[in-house]
């Protein structure tokens, strides 16, 4: 009797399990195949080519060997000298340009095959002129005055230094991700291979004056009767071209990790690179100097208070002849970035600090080599829209 009651609640468990298995197996399989629909929805909605524009603010430390002749250091200096010829012949220190890229992922592929370019430029005008300010000197004859003495001369120092300096950087790389989900799911880790092409240039044209020692001679301490106005007149030049123009293989690598939000509602995602270069190529100076000087013995005042004809005497410099040096030579490059991007949907926005350093890639020297790292470093930004997919 029992049995022919439990058989019945038995099968009838057995049915209910039956049921209840098959349904959560269906809705498993439902939501497997949704999210890898949806997962297959967003792998197609991915651009497939990304195009950048952008700007950058550098700040460079590229320096050249300063152009000091003997007269502008020597003593006597003119007694208003208060500025260093060296700060006015500092090249800028920063530089303003813009920069491009475009990139293509093939959909299906991990690959990434990216072009780029960075162009900047800076020039700088300084001119600083000091100098003495002499009054009219008046030559009386019983209080009464009987002509005025100009002066001839005064002291002074007048420095002007012009710069010219641009440059270019052009990458071609092809790149693979290897994130194997380091980063999350939507992070990425790629490692690039490619070919760098830099290219520098600067020109310098300093120009520089003195009279350190202009006074007047009088006659008499008593009565203050100018004799003569002996003063110096200092000149000196330079003019420098420079240039490097190299390509070399480069290595980078890009990561990128999204900490806020998603790509359709809006994603935030921390991104950073670093990376190498060797470049291979030329390296060229042409520079000319001049200094000249002359020795004025003043003019001389006559007691019928007529001028005689001052008598100078010229002096100058070494003879300097051009300095033309070319050579070819290898510059290592390392350099990074970290930064900020904002996208939504196939728009991105991205601000960050970027730092690139070559070392020894100019010859910033005048009569002999001298070689210079070239630096350039500072914040930037850039906007990409995303097309195809």
């Amino acid at each position: 009797m029992s049995e022919s009651i439990n058989s019945p609640n038995t099968a009838g468990k057995f049915r209910r399990q039956l049921l209840t298995t098959t349904s959560a197996l269906a809705l498993l399989a439902a939501v497997c195949v949704t999210s890898d629909a949806i997962a297959a929805d967003e792998d197609s909605d991915r651009p497939t080519v990304w195009i950048g524009l952008g700007g950058q603010l550098e700040q460079m430390n590229d320096t050249e060997e300063f152009f000091t002749p003997s007269f502008i250091l020597a003593a006597p200096r003119p007694a208003v000298q208060t500025i260093s010829p060296f700060n006015v012949e500092r090249p800028p220190q920063f530089s303003n340009g813009a920069e491009g890229n475009i990139s293509f992922e093939p959909g299906g592929s991990d690959w990434i095959f990216s072009a780029s370019a960075r162009f900047g430029r800076s020039n700088g005008d300084k001119h600083v002129r000091q100098q003495t300010l002499l009054p009219l000197h008046n030559i009386t004859y019983h209080s009464v005055v009987v002509y005025v003495v100009k002066p001839l001369a005064a002291q002074f120092v007048d420095i002007r230094a012009q710069h010219d300096e641009s440059h270019a950087i052009l990458d071609f790389q092809a790149g693979k991700d290897v994130g194997l989900g380091i980063f999350g799911d939507k992070g990425t880790s790629t490692f690039n291979l490619g070919v760098r092409f830099a290219q520098f240039s600067a020109k310098s044209n300093v120009t520089l004056g003195s009279d350190p020692d202009f006074h007047i001679i009088y006659r008499s301490s008593f009565l203050r009767l100018p004799k003569s106005e002996p003063y110096h007149s200092n000149a000196a030049s330079l003019t420098a071209a420079r240039s490097f123009h190299g390509i070399g293989p480069s290595l980078s690598w890009n990561a990128s990790a999204p900490f806020v939000g998603n790509q359709n509602g809006g994603e935030l995602t921390f991104d950073w690179s670093v990376n190498a270069a060797l470049l291979f190529g030329r390296q060229k100076t042409k520079t000319h100097h001049q200094t000249t000087g002359r020795f004025h013995t003043g003019t001389e005042y006559a007691h019928n208070n007529h001028t005689q004809p001052f008598r100078p005497i010229t002096y100058q410099g070494p003879a300097t002849p051009d300095h033309a040096r070319v050579r070819t030579v290898t510059v290592p490059n390392v350099g990074g970035f970290a930064g900020i991007t904002f996208r939504r949907s196939i728009a991105k926005v991205s601000f960050g600090y970027r730092a690139d350093l070559f070392f020894g890639a100019m010859d910033g020297g005048i009569d002999t080599e001298k070689k210079e790292n070239v630096g350039f470093y500072g914040p930037f930004a850039t906007i990409s829209i995303g097309i195809g997919g």
